[in-house]
């Protein structure tokens, strides 16, 4: 479903600037993500895409420009108060991150622990809805070393979305699977924003992916935001980057 305009503008960048090692990566990269919707963020490998999450995280802080989530212009915010923006996003990292020492429960339990829930009992009942969302019930007491590739996804979006995000960052969601599991990631994906209503930003090279869960899509290029519209526009698009990008060409001899 193409969220309508008419929708609040959720995160706004304007002109971000970030140099990694001496190397201008962003070079004045604005965005506008709406509310109840999924943008999927196209980009070179080492364009700067998965440095653009660590901003909005508060991981990294640009060296010029702005990102506001929800009105609030998180760049400059100190500790403390970037601590209520962190609980409102959920991240699944490309790797899924599990603690390999954790079973799947304790693995998708551990936000709530940190934060200091004590409730074993609510603690149980949200590891239990949290799997159920994912289509991972039953798989409780296993260790992420005997998950297979989608399981182990799955597990650690569980674990992204057991605090109720308002936000779901994504970074190569569909990375190293093979392409019906990650289909069945991008049809999870997409069914959860229509159940959660959740905004969310998948960091993604999957043409295929990206056709199945965006409704806008932006190119990272150069530093900038070279493209941004529907899949229908990056589908008829002519221009030469945006088709080399799209049909996967190098333009290198053989």
């Amino acid at each position: 479903m193409m969220p309508s305009h008419n929708n609040q503008e959720i995160i706004s960048v304007d002109n971000l600037v970030q140099t990694l090692a001496g190397q201008k990566i962003l070079r004045g990269f604005s965005l506008k993500v709406y509310e109840g919707e999924t943008l999927v963020l196209l980009g070179r490998s080492g364009g700067g895409k998965s440095v653009f999450l660590r901003h909005l995280i508060g991981l990294m802080r640009p060296l010029e420009g702005s990102i506001c989530v929800d009105g609030l212009n998180i760049t400059s915010l100190k500790e403390r108060a970037l601590a209520p923006v962190r609980k409102s996003i959920g991240m699944l990292f490309q790797n899924g991150a599990l603690f390999d020492s954790m079973n799947v429960a304790d693995n998708v339990a551990f936000p709530l622990r940190e934060s200091g829930e004590t409730n074993e009992a609510f603690i149980s009942q949200k590891v239990h809805d949290a799997l159920q969302m994912v289509s991972l019930h039953g798989h409780l007491s296993k260790m992420p070393a005997s998950l297979s590739g989608g399981m182990r996804k799955r597990a650690a979006l569980a674990r992204a979305l057991i605090n109720q995000p308002r936000f779901m960052l994504y970074d190569e969601p569909t990375a190293g699977l093979d392409p019906i599991v990650a289909d069945s990631i991008d049809l999870l994906i997409r069914r959860l924003q229509r159940k959660l209503g959740v905004t969310s930003i998948v960091v993604t090279h999957d043409m295929k992916s990206t056709f199945t869960i965006a409704d806008h899509v932006a190119l990272l290029h150069e530093g900038r935001c070279y493209f941004y519209g529907t899949c229908d526009q990056l589908r008829t698009s002519t221009d030469p980057v945006i088709r080399d990008f799209v049909e996967g060409r190098s333009h290198e001899a053989p």
